[in-house]
């Protein structure tokens, strides 16, 4: 069986995610729900044939170094994917992301108007967080976009691996991928600096010299756009914080309070209404309130903020599933189950 062939069969079926795992059919992703494809058992030599067909020779050596590889892979009249190929206990194995060919506008993504201000933003740092698979990436590529369009700007972009692809419009655009371009992140936001950007993008603040330097290009002028893995705005600035030693921590404290322009934690959820997905957020904005909390380590009082904040675009997680589901676009049991306070949830959508 021919990996692209699998790859059409998964086009089909609007699938996000692609598994191929020894002693099993391929296996997808359609809505968050498992399904299996028609096609023969997959062996160990099947994938491993399917990652020579795709890999360089430099990438086939770091996976027998590491044990796991990302990359990128792109199959003309159908699209890109993001890769990772990894031993497991029957052999090789591999996960699959469907990656849309064209970046969708910011308007189409069911986000909050607010969101979209943040295309203007001439620097500090905003982050998108979330578990894996929950929409951050292609949130940033729509921002990215949404200043490639009205702007003129030098965008730099660090990925791993590269997903959306961008042409340059307005702004000049560089994108760098792990591995290839770049040894780590760290390494490549350190010489970003030096490559006269004005808005960076950092796949991953997942370490603290990433984070670190991702928060100095943010102070000394730059646009720096960033996710981390957090799945609310108060558990991510304690993660931020959390990075550096004890010593350290007031003054990152002070320093996230000046830098930090913007939150935005979001979640995916299949349509009650339609095929796809919807997604609910939580949005933290740096108000001078927000900014006090920030320096005086009283972090546990931004969900009080957010919610007494409405009025300037803010919103708690659990206000964005309670209005998807008045709207009809997820279910009842889909918000009770997810939401930060299920029983307070079930009497909000009960009213």
């Amino acid at each position: 069986m021919q990996l692209d062939a699998i790859l059409h069969q998964a086009a089909a079926v609007d699938a996000s995610d692609i598994h191929l795992v020894p002693g099993h059919v391929p296996m997808v992703r359609v809505d968050t729900i498992m399904r299996g494809l028609d096609g023969p058992v997959l062996t160990s030599e099947c994938i491993d044939g399917f990652v020579n067909g795709i890999a360089s020779d430099a990438q086939r050596q770091r996976l027998c170094q590491y044990k796991d590889l990302d990359l990128s892979h792109a199959v003309e009249n159908l699209g890109r994917y993001r890769v990772n190929v990894h031993h497991q206990r029957t052999g090789t194995a591999m996960a699959m992301r469907a990656i849309r060919d064209k970046v969708p506008p910011l308007d189409a993504l069911n986000l909050p108007l607010v969101v979209q201000q943040f295309a203007m933003l001439s620097r500090g740092l905003v982050l998108v967080t979330g578990d894996t698979g929950s929409g951050k990436s292609t949130t940033l590529a729509a921002i990215i976009q949404a200043i490639n369009g009205h702007q003129r700007k030098h965008i730099i972009t660090l990925e791993d691996p590269i997903e959306y692809t961008f042409e340059s419009r307005q702004c000049l655009i560089e994108q760098r991928e792990l591995g290839d371009d770049m040894p780590d992140f760290a390494s490549g936001l350190k010489h970003a600096l030096r490559q006269d950007p004005d808005i960076i993008l950092v796949g991953e603040m997942r370490d603290l010299e990433t984070t670190a330097l991702a928060m100095s290009a943010a102070e000394t002028g730059h646009l720096v756009l960033s996710t981390l893995h957090t799945v609310s705005a108060s558990q991510t600035v304690e993660r931020i914080i959390d990075m550096y030693p004890a010593n350290q921590q007031n003054q990152i404290r002070s320093m996230l309070g000046n830098t930090l322009q913007a939150v935005v934690s979001q979640t995916l959820f299949p349509r009650a209404d339609a095929a796809g997905m919807v997604p609910a957020v939580e949005i933290l904005l740096c108000t001078p309130a927000v900014r006090n909390l920030i320096r005086e380590n009283r972090a546990f009082e931004i969900p009080n903020v957010i919610e007494t904040s409405r009025s300037l675009g803010m919103t708690t997680l659990d206000s964005s599933i309670a209005e998807l589901c008045f709207n009809g676009l997820i279910t009842r049991e889909d918000a009770i189950t997810r939401a930060s306070h299920p029983t307070a949830m079930e009497q909000a959508i009960a009213a």
